[in-house]
């Protein structure tokens, strides 16, 4: 396994000073946040930054995933919006473009996969209708994706429609759905008290494609600096070791991008040290 880091937590950094960065402390992999300031589809000269940071990312070794949360990059007013269950068909269409925008360039990267999630079902919205634009929004994203070579990393999302593992099994089980790899948040889980974490870890790990990581108290969705939760690190990657987990471990520490190097460079110190243990 490859430790990595989200540049969501470092919102304030130019995205190739923060690859030049995060390789300098360790990292191995890095999980690319499009977004208004890293290789936004809105950008001009988007295609040499793209090609730039190819370059970079060969030269310093790191793999690569491409991570779609941007908060406001699609809707300067509605946080997320819109999603591939929103109400107006426009939007959805919006949210299938920039996905296979991503695919796009997560394909001139090699990256490993790209990370999406469902999005929050809408008051006046009905499940059973926004899971059929759900499924209808994936096979498009799914079919690009193949011709293209590229693993999609579905990521339940506390307080969205597909939110746990539970939600996230009925969601595989539909037609179509056979190629949907998953993107596991480890905060997550025990947030919503899904565990034993390795044992959800064992039971997903030919399906996973990507990881996010970070510390997190029960009942409380608020990503925490390592050491300020209550999650048992060393059972986390003792089961990931055991599974021979071989892609990304990503933190993701959006709020901290004030005091972004500090706060990656003990991220690393923590897990790196967490694994020697083992």
């Amino acid at each position: 396994m490859l430790l990595g880091y989200n540049t969501n937590g470092m919102a304030h950094h130019d995205l190739f000073d923060a690859v030049e960065l995060l390789a300098d402390l360790g990292y191995g992999s890095v999980a690319i946040t499009i977004d208004h300031n890293a290789l936004s589809p809105f950008a001009r000269y988007n295609r040499q930054r793209i090609e730039r940071l190819g370059r970079l990312l060969e030269k310093r070794a790191m793999r690569s995933v491409v991570e779609t949360g941007a908060r406001f990059l699609l809707n300067p007013r509605q946080k997320h919006e819109p999603t591939l269950i929103s109400g107006d068909a426009g939007g959805r269409r919006r949210r299938v473009d920039f996905y296979k925008y991503c695919i796009d360039t997560a394909a001139a990267l090699g990256s490993d996969c790209i990370s999406i999630w469902s999005g929050r079902l809408a008051p006046g919205i009905e499940r059973a209708e926004a899971m059929t634009w759900l499924v209808e929004g994936l096979h498009q994203i799914l079919e690009y994706a193949t011709q293209r070579n590229m693993s999609i990393g579905f990521e339940p999302e506390p307080d969205m429609l597909i939110d746990t593992m539970s939600a996230w099994e009925e969601l595989l089980a539909l037609p179509g759905m056979e190629d949907l790899c998953l993107t596991l948040d480890i905060g997550h889980l025990h947030c919503q008290g899904e565990g034993p974490i390795g044992d959800v870890i064992c039971r997903w790990a030919t399906r996973a494609a990507n990881m996010h990581i970070e510390d997190m108290r029960a009942g409380d969705h608020e990503h925490l600096m390592f050491g300020e939760g209550q999650i048992d690190f060393p059972a986390v990657f003792r089961a990931l070791s055991e599974v021979g987990y071989a892609g990304g471990v990503h933190v993701e520490l959006s709020r901290h991008s004030h005091d972004a190097p500090e706060t990656a460079r003990k991220s690393y110190e923590f897990l790196q040290n967490t694994m020697k243990q083992l």
